[in-house]
């Protein structure tokens, strides 16, 4: 299956950059490319791509409002963004992960990691940039009320403390481990387990816990004390 990818950046050779690697590469196509939020709607809507690729600062609408508008559209439902920034601690992203998107990761990265990525994205998984998964979610943790809003947001910290206790040992072992940014595989690795069962256990902490996906998961734990950012 090819995987389908619109591309949204204000820079032309950004946008020619991605598009270049992802061309490239076999199970992979650039359907649309966009230079504002709000074309990012547009092509969203009129391609349904598997993921978008999102900046952040972009004219006429930003990232942050086109994810919310692309997550939150039946018109657009399975569609899944990932924000791409410059800055690791970008104030917009915070905002961006509660408007709906599946992660985030550095323009900074290595081809392999933009494609893996887009894998992980696709398949209804989220991402966080491993070298600032701690900060990101330790200021957004001091942050309960955040900026921005939206269904993409985690349950409330009352209610997820009482969901809390209905989770096995196991389930909260596994929401731990996602909690420090680790991938299905790292912790199948870490509980040794099947790939297959980390998986399953995380569909479970998704349904249980009510979250969309493993960024409110993340941000969830953060809020209960699960795992201590530092």
């Amino acid at each position: 299956m090819t995987l389908r990818v619109v591309v949204a950046d204000d820079q032309a050779l950004v946008r020619v950059g991605f598009r270049g690697i992802i061309d490239a590469t076999p199970g992979f196509t650039v359907v649309a490319e966009a230079g504002t939020g709000a074309e990012a709607v547009a092509a969203a809507r009129e391609t349904r791509p598997d993921v978008v690729l999102m900046d952040i600062r972009m004219p006429v609408m930003d990232g942050i409002e086109a994810t919310r508008q692309i997550t939150g559209s039946a018109q657009t439902h399975g569609v899944r963004v990932l924000i791409l920034t410059t800055f690791d601690l970008d104030e917009y992203v915070y905002a961006a992960l509660r408007a709906g998107a599946s992660g985030f990761m550095l323009k900074d990265m290595m081809p392999v990691d933009l494609l893996n990525a887009i894998r992980v994205i696709a398949a209804g998984d989220a991402l966080l940039a491993p070298s600032v998964t701690r900060r990101l979610l330790s200021e957004f943790a001091s942050r309960p009320n955040g900026t921005g809003s939206g269904a993409s947001a985690a349950p409330p910290e009352s209610t997820a403390r009482r969901e809390l206790r209905d989770l096995t040992e196991r389930e909260l072992e596994v929401l731990t481990l996602v909690a420090q940014g680790l991938s299905n595989s790292e912790i199948a690795a870490q509980l040794c387990i099947s790939p297959a069962t980390a998986k399953t256990h995380v569909a479970h902490l998704l349904t249980k816990l009510d979250c969309r996906d493993r960024v409110q998961l993340v941000i969830l734990a953060y809020r209960c004390g699960l795992t201590a950012a530092t």
